[in-house]
């Protein structure tokens, strides 16, 4: 027995398909997830918290003397050289990111106009079905008046007291 498809209506199609998020996620290459999962982790109060007790501890390190000799004294050129280093990358890295996220802007934009033009498109027509269907419906009742009472009915339509 042959099985037909079953026919997926507008709404059921759209509630299937990707959304604008997933698609243009779909889109990103490996290097753009990298750099978007970077900068939204050097973005975050865990980043800054981790990265706050590593500082604490290496100057703490190389303040107190009780263990070994300093390796990186004050006034911390190491720390200052690797501070450096990281906003050297961080900065390209979070910029890629923030194209991405304009990118990704225009790209929900341009979705959310091609829904509106798809929106404005059905209400035209339902008010053109509700026009018709408004003009029928006065036929009808034209039709059952019929022409004697149709002169009575627009002469009190004019009347002044109307």
């Amino acid at each position: 027995m042959a099985r037909t498809k079953a026919k997926v209506t507008p709404v059921e199609q759209w509630h299937h398909s990707t959304t604008w998020h997933q698609q243009h996620k779909n889109d990103q290459t490996f290097g753009q997830r990298v750099a978007d999962g970077l900068a939204q982790g050097m973005g975050s109060w865990r980043f800054i918290i981790i990265q706050s007790v590593i500082v604490a501890g290496w100057i703490t390190l190389n303040v107190v003397e009780v263990v070994f000799k300093p390796f990186d004294p004050y006034p911390f050129i190491l720390l200052n050289l690797l501070f450096s280093t990281q906003a050297a990358y961080a900065a390209p890295i979070i910029m890629m990111s923030q194209n991405r996220a304009a990118q990704r802007d225009r790209y929900q934009a341009d979705a959310d106009f091609k829904t509106n033009v798809e929106s404005k498109q059905e209400i035209e027509q339902v008010q053109k079905h509700l026009s018709n269907i408004e003009v029928d419906k006065l036929d009808k009742i034209l039709a059952i008046v019929g022409d004697d009472r149709l002169d009575k009915v627009l002469a009190l339509l004019q009347s002044p007291g109307a």
